[in-house]
């Protein structure tokens, strides 16, 4: 393909996008199809010879689309949105055409410094102290994982890198059980081991660690010899959206000495609204931060803002400089792949500048205070059915629900039955032991009509069933 044939793809390509945005509720959220039936058109040998871009495209059409759950849909309120703003994709579309790799300053002062500053913006849309600095990830699992693995260094005076864990003090690390499962994975990857991974009962409506239980943990951790190497809070976590005492948490690392991270992935993004901060007291406090833009503020997949008090922990636990990866600059420069487990590093900052000086901060809120406001409604509208039941009250938008008295095996077949008929997107979530469906909203062009069309439906194939 000429660069002349690929301006021509790119404008078909971006009609095609922006028709494919203006009809997305015309869609199934959910793909409709049975395992295997994509797969069964994609021939088992790759070509020999080329194909032209009109016949690929029709392929994709036919053979792709049927096949994708529109995460872009306006009435996905299953998991946590990925978004993508207009403004995002054509950044996103600009990073893919240049391709730069954005390991070290010199590959790309660019990316470096905006990467710098887009952080800096964000920090101070959060109104987080400026002693933060931020780097990029590609998600909070990374993020958690470079915190877990500072957390190890740290604790084993940054000896685990070079003499390996064989022979060391058994580490431990402290979260609550509402927790993602990234989190799980990071003590894994880390080599410290599930058994290893405290986890903490919670209390009260927003199911936060109890922090009782927390000091008790680890005043018994130390005294069987074990070494306790940090501590994992969440605001907004997964299942029903359970938010730590973060004032609380961060007294005992302070006091046990502790590396202390912040999982808010998803209700991150909200703290650009001041008046939803009361869910995050006591960030400043921590260690470091990670929310993710890509989940709720706009920014195209990936997208992990990670924040850190002290980079310099960072940079010990990952950081290695053969001698080709060495800037020789005048200046003081930022290499962000010592800030991060890959090497390799994309553009990413560049969708953070085209989203936020399009939208604006204040645009940005306006998107936030809508869906918690739209999702709240909803909660109240159907609680004053008396054929269902709130289980968990509204955490931002996420809230969670049944219809009364429904057993785990009712609640899963409502929510098959409702995924089935395409007009909205639901999961379910265990709370206390029971099953129970989830809501959350946060698709960044949805609007009232969109939570209106919910109520008709959940209600509708509820009193079918």
């Amino acid at each position: 393909m000429s660069w002349d044939d690929f301006a021509d793809h790119a404008k078909a390509a971006a009609d095609w996008g922006a028709d494919y945005h203006r009809t997305l509720r015309d869609r199934p959220v959910r793909a409709q199809t049975a395992p295997g039936d994509i797969a069964a058109q994609l021939d088992t040998t790759p070509p020999e010879d080329g194909t032209g871009l009109a016949d690929i495209m029709a392929d994709f059409e036919s053979i792709v689309m049927p096949g994708i759950t529109h995460w872009q849909h306006p009435r996905f309120f299953a998991y946590f949105n990925s978004n993508a703003a207009p403004a995002s994709v054509l950044a996103e579309f600009l990073a893919s055409i240049i391709a730069p790799q954005c390991m070290l300053w010199q590959t790309s002062p660019a990316a470096t410094e905006m990467e710098t500053r887009m952080m800096d913006w964000l920090r101070q849309g959060l109104g987080l102290a400026p002693a933060f600095q931020g780097v990029i990830q590609d998600s909070a699992s990374s993020a958690t994982l470079a915190a877990v693995l500072t957390m190890r260094e740290r604790a084993l005076d940054w000896a685990g890198n070079t003499r390996g864990l064989s022979g060391q003090p058994t580490l431990r690390i402290y979260c609550s059980d509402q927790v993602h499962s990234s989190i799980d994975r990071a003590i894994w990857v880390a080599g410290i081991g599930q058994d290893n991974l405290v986890k903490i009962a919670t209390t009260g409506d927003l199911r936060a660690m109890d922090p009782a239980a927390l000091q008790d943990a680890i005043t018994q951790d130390r005294a069987a010899g074990y070494v306790p190497a940090g501590i994992i809070a969440a605001t907004g976590a997964t299942g029903m959206g359970a938010c730590d005492d973060l004032q609380a948490v961060a007294r005992i690392a302070a006091r046990e000495n502790l590396y202390s991270h912040l999982d808010a992935a998803w209700a991150g993004t909200a703290m650009i609204c001041p008046e939803f901060r009361p869910l995050w007291e006591g960030a400043d406090q921590f260690d470091s931060i990670v929310f993710n833009p890509h989940k709720w503020l706009g920014a195209q997949f990936d997208c992990a803002a990670h924040f850190l008090r002290d980079p310099d922990l960072l940079r010990q636990t990952l950081a290695i400089r053969p001698e080709y990866l060495k800037t020789h600059a005048q200046g003081d420069i930022t290499d962000y792949s010592e800030w991060s487990i890959p090497l390799g590093r994309r553009f990413r900052a560049l969708k953070l500048w085209f989203l936020m000086r399009h939208y604006g901060m204040e645009g940005l809120r306006t998107r936030i205070r809508n869906h918690v406001a739209w999702s709240q409604a909803l909660c109240h509208r159907l609680g004053a059915e008396d054929d269902f039941d709130i289980v968990t009250e509204p955490i931002l938008s996420l809230w969670t629900f049944k219809v009364a008295g429904a057993s785990d095996d009712a609640t899963q077949r409502l929510v098959d039955a409702i995924n089935d008929d395409g007009r909205i997107y639901l999961t379910q979530t265990l709370v206390d032991g029971q099953k129970v469906i989830r809501f959350t909203a946060g698709q960044f062009d949805c609007e009232a009509r969109d939570f209106d069309t919910a109520f008709d439906t959940i209600t509708e194939i509820a009193r079918a069933l």
